[in-house]
């Protein structure tokens, strides 16, 4: 009988706490019965929500705190307020001590990668987290990172980050040498700021066994899948994400109303309706929800604070795969592979939201 897996979840994180946290992981737990669940935060509104979901009850433990992090605070009061006491630091004490595979927090994403950053500590040659997620293209999937760990980078940092890319991408998507392509505003190699085009100068040179450095990528190119790994320093990369998701209610909403613009439109829909239902699938940016905090030495998932319950159940899903199949020491592995990690970057800045 295959190992459980261990998830601490940060039960108080994200805008809607145990109210989403603790059904979507009574939906993942459906989809993975080898998993268990350490829930961190205040048992009395912890206990209501788990009451309604017996066979999640049956497999979680409730580990009591009424410290939790806000949205709002920033990272230096996070780290001062909740160090050792709050929920999300539990969470991810748990996996230092071996308690746990996997941390998931929807919780305030500047303070997830600064106490994580200081519980866990960094993997050798890397300075700083990154924020990984799977990204649905128009030719299958791609990993885009960084979504918002850290803002800025110098081009040690952007090369750090392909490398840790493309060991997720070689990982998940069973790629010897995946593709990887800088975000930049043209892809002429005289445009863009000094430092993406410093990194793109140093993969040319370095040409890596474990990744294929294609260029440059504008913003149209992540939708298009022009790489298996597109890299972004933390503030641009935040923006695409956020823009790509507004994009995709809005055309949500823009379907919406003009399916119910008309008798003629609603009939052609039931006629099309299938093929609503995958567009609208594929558009729904909480199927793709949860990101995995590169870097550490162990997992830690962030969920979107805006998440409904089934979106949560998506992140918890990225952290089950992750601990499961033992990726964190696929992903070291890759990142020793022909010496080590590039040269260590800049020290990190406050994180975005």
């Amino acid at each position: 009988m295959p190992k459980k897996v261990r998830i601490a979840l940060d039960a108080m994180g994200g805008d809607f706490g145990p109210s989403v946290v603790i059904p979507g992981a009574a939906v993942a737990l459906t989809r993975h019965p080898d998993s268990e669940f350490l829930l961190f935060g205040d048992r009395a509104l912890i206990d209501p929500e788990l009451g309604k979901h017996p066979a999640l009850k049956a497999a979680s433990r409730v580990i009591h705190t009424d410290v939790a992090v806000s949205m709002h605070d920033k990272p230096s009061q996070a780290l001062r307020r909740g160090r050792k006491t709050s929920s999300m630091w539990l969470a991810i004490d748990a996996v230092k001590k071996g308690e746990a595979d996997v941390a998931i927090s929807a919780g305030n994403t500047g303070a997830l990668a600064a106490m994580a950053r200081f519980c866990l500590r960094m993997l050798p040659g890397i300075d700083r987290p990154a924020l990984a997620a799977i990204w649905p293209t128009a030719r299958g999937d791609s990993v885009v990172l960084d979504l918002g760990a850290t803002i800025g980078g110098d081009a040690h940092h952007l090369v750090a980050l392909a490398v840790m890319g493309s060991a997720l991408a070689s990982v998940v998507f069973g790629l010897e040498r995946p593709t990887v392509g800088l975000l930049n505003i043209g892809v002429e190699e005289i445009k863009g700021r000094e430092e993406i085009r410093e990194a793109a100068e140093l993969l040319r040179a370095m040409n890596l066994p474990q990744l294929e450095y294609i260029g440059f990528v504008e913003g149209d190119g992540i939708g298009r899948g022009a790489a298996d790994v597109i890299v972004a320093e933390g503030f641009s990369g935040n923006i695409a994400l956020k823009a790509a998701e507004g994009t995709a209610r809005q055309i949500t909403e823009f379907l919406r109303n003009a399916i119910s613009s008309s008798w003629r439109a609603r009939i052609g829909y039931l006629f099309a309706k299938n093929a609503f239902k995958a567009l609208r699938d594929k558009l729904d940016p909480s199927k793709s929800n949860g990101s995995v905090v590169l870097g550490l030495n162990g997992i830690v998932v962030k969920s979107h604070g805006g998440t409904d319950a089934e979106g949560f159940a998506y992140a918890v899903d990225v952290g089950y795969e992750m601990a499961r199949y033992d990726l964190m020491n696929k992903i070291k592995q890759m990142l020793n592979r022909d010496g080590s990690a590039p040269a260590q970057a800049q020290t990190s800045q406050e994180a975005v939201s």
